[in-house]
């Protein structure tokens, strides 16, 4: 089989391995949601997360200020809700109220959990070493809700361009991991 080149501006599309998540903010008393897909885990024990989010979003500036955000996973459900979300801008809009989201109230960050979600991660940034070279962020999350209610939830994985692969099938194989 013959291979052909691939361009590298789209070599993300390859390895994009995280779920599409919803970024709550909460700066100066307003709460904002951006999409993200650009998410990777870096460390089990504290649970790390780096992520990327770039200095035009309106998210970056409430990052930067407060240090908190929670990381909401949503569903194949909220697919529509979700691509809105990201291509608005909250400095326009109320993102909770036009896309009919819930804040819900986090335990241990100011930011609001979104109760639609399957599952919420409320973060602390702990490193921002890389952040004016890369827009890179390194969180902690310090907090993690699940909704037990929801069987095999179904997660959107972002491949550019509007196309997102959704989760499918499972398979169990035996490992040596805990």
């Amino acid at each position: 089989m013959a291979k052909k080149n691939f361009p590298l501006p789209k070599v993300y599309r390859l390895l994009e391995p995280g779920p599409v998540v919803l970024v709550s903010t909460l700066h100066k008393g307003k709460a904002n949601i951006m999409t993200m897909s650009w998410l990777t885990m870096m460390e089990f024990e504290p649970p790390l997360v780096g992520c990327v989010i770039s200095g035009r979003n309106y998210s970056f500036e409430a990052l930067m200020k407060t240090g908190e955000c929670v990381l909401n996973i949503p569903t194949v459900e909220l697919a529509k809700q979700v691509v809105k979300v990201g291509n608005n801008t909250g400095s326009k809009l109320d993102k909770f109220k036009k896309f009919k989201l819930t804040a819900s109230p986090a335990a241990l960050v100011d930011a609001p959990l979104i109760a639609e979600c399957y599952a919420n991660l409320e973060c602390k940034v702990v490193d921002r070493r890389m952040v004016n070279k890369y827009n890179f962020f390194v969180l902690e999350v310090v907090k993690a809700w699940i909704d037990p209610a929801r069987k095999d939830p179904r997660t959107l994985h972002h491949q550019g361009k509007g196309v997102f692969v959704v989760d499918g099938d499972r398979i169990k194989l035996p490992s040596k991991m805990a």
